[in-house]
């Protein structure tokens, strides 16, 4: 199982580093990994030592620092490699790497003509706001030799890009960003900027630091935590899943989550929805059993002695109705549950009424920003401004695992955990996406103890299976819930030594 990588702010960052020289390893040492893993990272991608000339541009900090000791290693191995300063460096930890290189074969110069590729060190973790002066100048330059074909590294995070933020008003755009122990939020929040991300283990201690980071998912944690299916399963032991929803001309709605979860395991599925979606239900998944909304006290108890877990909201409307309906179900049964969309919306500025009906039951709720913050009663932009934090205590009150939909996703436990996906492309950036992911997590709540980490597998693969069509232009969900088996049953890759996550551009 591949060691869990961390999500960091720059002060986060820095104090994961400060506690793991407190316990023995320098500053010195540190940089030595990151330089040196990053060299072997560009050495690997292009190996042609003779047809490869490399540009460094190095700042004056300890990320110029890495910078010379990436040229150090390269001109060692016998690339032609130029290094372009914007300043002379301040540590003497980067002196000395500069002296190194130099003695390499590193030259100094004044400009990147003719590079092939290009090695970002201009600013690192520490820098906020736009870049300036000198290096506002590189950064021009360094995005201009992109532009003429030349392949751009960036040490830990573009320059100009905030780790913590994710702001990018003037940045170098990179085809590879390395980053060194964690990966920092701004990758995550701002992906075109930084094109593949590549972390690399550089022996960061186990610190309480880092451990209380929130946690980035990848396939091989997926693949430990989702149970498998033995091969005397029988539609029971898979479970029984109701998703309740598919308002007057919402039936695609129940439909689409209703694939999802045919398309991720469920043994029996009933969907329970409005009596007008009976026929395009029926139509669409012959396998799922239809039940029009109870009414009476007898059809309620049916519907609860038949359901393991319960999908409420896709299409179901908001109405004194479909509350009255969501109130009568969850009173009835303490079967595991997700809500989501308009099964949010009833309840939005109410969370308190919202607790009481989840009280005593695993519980998931998948608001995308705008539904969090009906649900907060406060703005989209607030949401996304404090994404990693905002769901904590939502999660703590509703005693339910919080999955704020996005890019990326988070995932709270009430316990405190935080799990982020980054899985997904731009496909999923249309209507029906979020209820396919519903049935997802219906599936999942219905057959794995921890609510949290069932959301966290499931936004995980829903994002994967998105990545798996390749393209985004065209895709459909119809074409995403096709490649939801491979996105479940792919083989997990094993990856070099020293990278610890590594995130593909499927822009």
């Amino acid at each position: 199982m591949t060691k869990g990588v961390r999500v960091s702010t720059a002060s986060e960052t820095v104090a994961c580093e400060r506690a793991t020289i407190e316990m023995g390893t320098t500053s010195a040492e540190l940089m030595k990994r990151a330089g040196e893993g990053a060299a072997e990272n560009i050495a690997t991608a292009f190996p042609d030592v003779s047809a490869t000339r490399v540009a460094v541009f190095a700042g004056s900090g300890n990320n110029g620092g890495d910078g010379w000791i990436v040229a150090g290693r390269l001109a060692a191995t016998g690339y032609d490699v130029r290094v372009i300063e914007t300043g002379a460096p301040r540590s003497d930890e980067s002196r000395e790497a500069k002296a190194t290189a130099t003695k390499a074969g590193a030259r100094i110069a004044d400009d990147a003509r003719d590079a092939r590729v290009i090695v970002d060190a201009l600013l690192g973790t520490g820098s906020s706001g736009a870049p300036r002066d000198a290096v506002a100048i590189a950064v021009d330059e360094i995005n201009r030799c992109r532009l003429d074909g030349a392949y751009v590294f960036s040490l830990d995070l573009p320059s100009g890009l905030d780790a913590t933020t994710g702001q990018h008003e003037k940045s170098v755009i990179a085809d590879t960003s390395i980053s060194f122990g964690t990966i920092k939020r701004g990758h995550l929040i701002s992906r075109d900027a930084c094109g593949e991300i590549v972390v690399l283990e550089i022996g960061l201690a186990e610190s309480p630091e880092m451990k209380s980071l929130p946690l980035l998912i990848d396939a091989d944690w997926v693949k430990h935590r989702v149970p498998s299916i033995p091969a005397t399963a029988h539609k029971g032991s898979r479970k029984r899943l109701a998703i309740v929803g598919g308002g007057k001309g919402m039936a695609g709605a129940v439909t689409l989550s209703g694939e999802g979860a045919l398309r991720s395991g469920i043994g029996l599925l009933r969907i329970v929805a409005f009596r007008d979606s009976a026929l395009p239900v029926h139509a669409s998944i012959p396998a799922a059993i239809f039940q029009e909304w109870p009414v009476t006290a007898d059809e309620l108890s049916k519907l609860v002695a038949a359901a393991d877990a319960f999908a409420i909201g896709p299409g179901l409307g908001v109405s004194p109705e479909t509350r009255d309906l969501v109130e009568r179900i969850l009173l009835a049964s303490k079967a595991s549950s997700v809500l989501d969309a308009d099964g949010l919306n009833l309840f939005a500025g109410d969370t308190d009424s919202l607790a009481v009906l989840l009280a005593g039951r695993r519980a998931v709720i998948t608001p995308h920003p705008a539904e969090m913050g009906r649900l907060l009663e406060m703005s989209t932009e607030d949401v996304l401004r404090d994404r990693f934090e905002i769901g904590a205590e939502l999660s703590r009150k509703l005693e339910a695992a919080v999955l704020l939909k996005g890019t990326p996703s988070i995932v709270f436990a009430p316990s405190g955990e935080r799990y982020v996906s980054a899985a997904g492309t731009a496909a999923l950036a249309t209507g029906g996406s979020g209820d396919v992911l519903t049935g997802i997590v219906g599936t999942l709540i219905a057959q794995m103890p921890s609510s949290a980490e069932a959301a966290a597998c499931a936004a995980f693969i829903h994002g994967r299976a998105a990545e798996l069509c390749g393209i985004v232009r065209g895709t459909t969900l119809d074409d995403i819930l096709h490649a939801l088996p491979a996105a479940w049953n792919e083989r997990v890759r094993d990856m070099p030594p020293n990278v610890i996550a590594r995130l593909r551009n499927y822009q």
